[in-house]
């Protein structure tokens, strides 16, 4: 290869690629040429690439060896830029969904949320299937209301847990923030409502963990770092937060997350590594690695993360829990980092389906979070039905789909086959062509968007007070011109016509949700990071689509792995289709529910048992 003189790729027009399953496109797998560093060398990597000269010659090499400027900078390409993923408004009348009126408040979408739902009448909290369960919503709901146990008995279990799993020999590393005097106050203020009778939802005094990208008082938003909050305080809740208080949740702090968020790990050397509550010596995944791990835990039935790349979705899977990321813009984006404006958006973690379908009912926004977009109704699915849907049409691109660990084909397999014989659904084979093409604009994009986000406080910064991997990450980011961000944006065009194209004749897109399952946290990445492309490349090899695109997507924990640890099912759906991506994933843990098991590290807040 001539290193400087790298020729781009000419794509041929969107609208000539043929998306059948007899195309010829060619399946690129992630061409990732990087070895782990950590310690020593990770450090002498990020004082090279800091460099001004050296540095430059050394980001030329590995971005022309990893093929960016071959099918991104360089590439010719005849669609024209699209700079963000916003999607027309398609109203159709559905069956299987309830429209929400505009006027609602949210507690009023809460309940509209719960009356979807099957009928919670003969289900008592201390008579449920022998399975494995986390307690959900409508159990803590069910235990105030009936008087089992009240808010502030949860809350002090809940405090006297995370102690425990801070200490030796734990070590989980949950939160980065909690405050025992706000979270007693909140909970407090939860009993008195419901002794009076007066609770203001199923979320009130429900614990609700915060990936600390968000804004949420009194906490400051650290980012991950140690530094972020000196320079940006937090001064009010982010939108999203606002919506949830209203409702009566009670918040219980700001979970950890990969530093800045530009990490799949979750290995953070300033506020520890989340610890996966299946397995203490694996990852959790990230960037929300500690929402993940407080909802496999059992800590909550649900929190908050941000999904910039996957970031919501891989821990979830990783943990073993639902992980759902709606439509860009149906949740406001207010009060989150700036980090990635056009590819990063709220999503829920939760215990179950329907705990991530309450929360997105109290978190939805009815008013457009940009300039001149508009928001169709919001509808949800009515799973108290006694089928999800008649008929459904999922899209499988096989090479994409097996491009992974043998015990993720066997096992996402193996799930959709007993998925299409209980329903009768239908599977259709497709091409989605250009995959890693799409991987590598999206991570010039959130590159560049993350570079500029940042600059103005990373000029006012000690580089010291970075981690490492943060430290060549954003030396990687900032090499990002507005050639490859233009280019970027082209091959954004390009995908959303041919998602477009093949969602025109399906419901959903289904894939894994990772491809490899959590591996292990070595003891040298503690302190500095470590950079671990390869992995980096597999867990988010079906995650970029909902990010870069816009769409909505959910995973489903559906089985194990030969060693225990969890593997989700992912299905993307049409923009602004959650209630029928909500169906169906409702559709496919009801499948695997029995077979749920118990996490290594697990607390019991409503008994103790």
């Amino acid at each position: 290869m001539d290193l400087f003189n790298s020729r781009g790729v000419a794509y041929k027009p969107a609208k000539d690629v043929d998306l059948s399953p007899t195309s010829s496109e060619f399946y690129l797998t992630a061409n990732v040429k990087a070895p782990r560093m950590v310690g020593i060398v990770v450090k002498i990597f990020a004082w090279v690439l800091e460099m001004r000269i050296l540095g430059k010659l050394l980001l030329y090499v590995l971005k022309a060896n990893n093929l960016i400027y071959k099918l991104v900078g360089n590439a010719e390409i005849e669609e024209s830029p699209v700079f963000l993923p916003s999607h027309p408004v398609e109203e159709k009348e559905n069956e299987e969904v309830k429209y929400i009126g505009v006027a609602l408040s949210e507690t009023e979408q809460v309940q509209e949320a719960v009356s979807c739902l099957p009928s919670w009448s003969d289900t008592e909290v201390d008579s449920l299937n022998p399975s494995f369960h986390r307690w959900t919503i409508m159990d803590y709901s069910t235990a105030y209301r009936s008087r089992k146990i009240t808010p502030l008995t949860v809350a002090e279990r809940f405090i006297a847990a995370v102690s425990e799993s801070s200490k030796p020999p734990l070590n989980m590393s949950f939160f980065i923030n909690y405050n025992v005097e706000d979270i007693l106050k909140q909970a407090a203020e939860s009993t008195n409502r419901y002794e009076h009778g007066q609770p203001l939802s199923v979320l009130d005094g429900v614990p609700i963990a915060v990936k600390d990208e968000i804004d949420c008082l009194p906490y400051p938003t650290t980012g991950g770092t140690s530094w972020l909050h000196k320079l940006r305080p937090c001064t009010s809740d982010a939108s999203c937060i606002r919506y949830l208080r209203l409702c009566g949740a009670l918040i219980v702090g700001k979970t950890n997350m990969h530093e800045l968020g530009i990490g799949t790990s979750g290995i953070n050397p300033h506020h520890g590594s989340t610890r996966n509550p299946y397995n203490t010596s694996r990852i959790c995944g990230g960037s929300s690695s500690g929402s993940a791990a407080v909802v496999a835990a059992g800590l909550c039935p649900a929190a908050l993360g941000v999904d910039g790349g996957g970031s919501v979705r891989i821990p979830a899977s990783l943990c073993g829990v639902v992980g759902l990321k709606p439509t860009f813009g149906r949740v406001p984006h207010s009060g989150v980092l700036p980090l990635n404006w056009t590819v990063g958006m709220v999503g829920i973690l939760a215990a179950t389906i329907e705990d991530a379908f309450i929360v997105y009912a109290a978190i939805s926004s009815k008013i457009p979070s940009h300039q001149n977009a508009i928001l169709p109704k919001l509808c949800f699915p009515l799973l108290n039905t006694s089928r999800p849907i008649p008929s459904v049409t999922m899209a499988k691109y096989g090479e994409w789909f097996n491009d992974c660990s043998d015990d993720i084909r066997i096992c996402c397999s193996n799930a959709l086959d007993k998925l299409q014989k209980h329903h009768g659904w239908k599977m259709v084979e497709v091409t989605i062509p250009e995959i890693e093409v799409m991987r590598l604009a999206h991570y010039s994009t959130i590159a560049s968007e993350c570079s500029t986000a940042l600059s103005s406080y990373l000029e006012k910064l000690d580089s010291s007070q970075l981690g490492w991997d943060a430290r060549v990450a954003l030396a990687v980011y900032g090499s990002f011109g507005s050639k490859e961000y233009i280019k970027a944006q082209k091959i954004r065009n390009r995908q959303m016509y041919f998602h477009r194209k093949i969602l025109a004749h399906a419901d959903v897109i289904v894939s894994p949700t990772t491809g490899v399952t959590a591996y292990p946290i070595l003891n040298d990445a503690l302190k500095t990071g470590e950079l671990d492309y390869i992995n980096g490349a597999a867990l988010v090899r079906y995650s970029i689509a909902g990010n870069f695109l816009g769409l909505p997507a959910v995973t489903v924990p559906i089985g194990y792995d030969k060693t225990g640890l969890p593997i989700g099912l992912q299905f993307i759906g049409k923009p602004w289709c959650e209630a029928t991506l909500i169906h169906i994933a409702y559709a496919m843990q009801a499948l695997c529910v029995a077979d749920y098991k118990k996490p290594e590290v697990f607390y019991d807040l409503l008994t103790q048992k």
